[in-house]
């Protein structure tokens, strides 16, 4: 079995198609999917389809950074009474200054608050970055003290940085189709982290594998993505298949 660690069911790409591709997922091997949360506008779809599903659809509760802007405390505070739902891990949450750092303040006063929170529920978090790793590394240092445990969705920093981050917390890496593509750099980053600090996903219904990139992503696919690691880690698919499964159940209590 795999575990897909990071998905959006309830995406508008993939919800109208949403029952066959856990159907799919189902038939490739994939028997538990965790659906990443995002903000209120979405977060009453994600619970909706997650109730068809008890026991394959799993659901964390957090802010997503792009959605951050001056009104993220209202978006905490809408967070909060999900908290009695069962969730697995507060995400996705972490830094993106993608688009610019016009809410670079509030993107870390956001993270530091739900990095309480984690620690408060004793729960993992799901990190999104995309152009922050030293900010993100600055905050998690400062919160050091909270023993966070979680992992770096979509992984694609170097080895130094995985090695910095877990000076500060216990953290795996989320590879998902990225890994597949030419020449990525994180193929040879991988070679280097233990497989029990690895976990598998496809951030469905975005970054699908090869030969499907470019393409809607979804969780049967995920196979795809442990054949490259197989490859990579010179094991065979089923030893994947049996470690990731193991480091997923036991980050996100499965």
């Amino acid at each position: 079995m795999f575990i897909d660690t990071h998905t959006h069911f309830y995406d508008e790409w993939l919800l109208p198609d949403a029952e066959a591709a856990i159907g799919r997922a189902l038939e490739a091997g994939v028997g538990k999917m965790i659906q990443a949360d995002v903000d209120s506008r979405e977060r009453d779809a994600l619970w909706e389809i997650g109730d068809r599903h008890p026991g394959v659809l799993y659901a964390m509760l957090g802010l997503y950074p792009g959605s951050v802007d001056n009104n993220w405390r209202e978006e905490i505070d809408r967070m909060l009474p999900y908290r009695e739902r069962d969730i697995v891990a507060v995400g996705e949450i972490g830094l993106d200054y993608h688009e610019g750092k016009q809410f670079e303040k509030q993107q870390k006063e956001a993270l530091r608050v739900q990095f309480e929170l984690a620690a408060q529920w004793d729960l993992p978090v799901n990190i999104h970055l995309r152009d922050a790793w030293e900010d993100f590394i600055a905050v998690l240092k400062d919160c050091s003290h909270l023993h966070l445990r979680g992992n770096l969705h979509c992984f694609s920093g170097s080895l130094e940085v995985f090695e910095r981050v877990n000076r500060y917390g216990d953290f795996s890496v989320g590879i998902g189709g990225v890994v597949t593509f030419r020449n990525a750099s994180l193929a040879r980053t991988l070679r280097d982290i233990p497989a029990e600090r690895i976990l598998l996903e496809t951030d469905a219904p975005y970054l699908a594998p090869v030969p499907h990139r470019g393409e809607r992503n979804e969780s049967a696919f995920l196979p795809l993505v442990a054949a490259k690691v197989a490859e990579i880690k010179g094991l065979s698919l089923e030893e994947v298949g049996r470690i990731t499964t193991l480091n997923a159940e036991k980050l996100f209590n499965l």
